[in-house]
């Protein structure tokens, strides 16, 4: 007889959104996949027609993924979920 095993784990996980800086509307916590940094962006931060908080120059296209809709996430429960995602932190 076969034995089935079951997983802990959740047999679906949820992808991350992924965007681009220039595309950014959402607050929330993001990765930059190229670099591991963590931004968080509020939503004062994201008033359209309002002055950026942050911006960034590069030659290189980078990609943020967002790891939580809180800002304020804790940075251990924002390394947990880059841990999930396998996305290296570097914060």
């Amino acid at each position: 007889m076969a034995r089935q095993e079951t997983s802990i784990e959740g047999a679906h996980r949820v992808k991350l959104a992924e965007v681009d800086w220039d595309d950014l509307i959402e607050p929330g916590a993001y990765v930059e996949l190229g670099t591991g940094d963590l931004y968080r962006f509020p939503k004062e931060a994201l008033i359209p027609g309002g002055s950026l908080v942050v911006t960034k120059e590069s030659h290189g296209a980078s990609r943020l993924i967002q790891v939580s809709k809180d800002p304020y996430v804790t940075t251990m429960r924002a390394r947990l979920i880059c841990a999930q995602h396998n996305v290296e932190p570097n914060f």
